[in-house]
């Protein structure tokens, strides 16, 4: 696999979380124009947000949880040499669970719905973890 296959699901899961970021301190910003949020009530906390503001900054955080074993795992699977076609096909499988995981935590916000997403990426992540440690153990056997 070439490093720009291997790379732009990282790419793209990395565009997911900075346009969540700007979507929330737009949200944010617009929160306090308008006079729903007080600097005063958010200054050491978080929880005065409106449901908005909140629900896309929720979806940020997210995307510092459960991506961050995506990331070191792309850079071992690359350093390694086991990134190959499966790796790249599972890569996009989890970056797109996320970015419906995001659209459903950003619209809906359906529990359910964003739960079973959010857990299908999770099967997708360990297996891929389970895959590379396989590969990595048996070559050292």
């Amino acid at each position: 696999m070439t490093i720009q296959m291997v790379l732009l699901p990282v790419f793209v899961q990395v565009a997911l979380t900075f346009g969540l970021l700007f979507w929330m301190a737009s949200a944010r910003t617009g929160s306090v124009r308008r006079g729903e949020t007080k600097i005063r009530d958010i200054a050491l906390g978080q929880t005065a947000w409106p449901d908005r503001p909140q629900q896309i900054s929720n979806s940020y955080d997210s995307q510092f949880q459960l991506p961050l074993l995506f990331y070191v795992l792309v850079i071992l699977a690359w350093i390694t040499k086991h990134a190959d076609l499966l790796f790249v096909v599972m890569a996009w499988m989890f970056v797109l669970l996320r970015l419906a995981h995001a659209y459903v935590h950003t619209t809906s916000n359906h529990v359910p719905t964003r739960f079973r997403i959010f857990a299908a990426g999770v099967f997708v992540l360990l297996l891929m973890w389970i895959i590379f440690a396989v590969r990595i153990l048996l070559a050292i056997a």
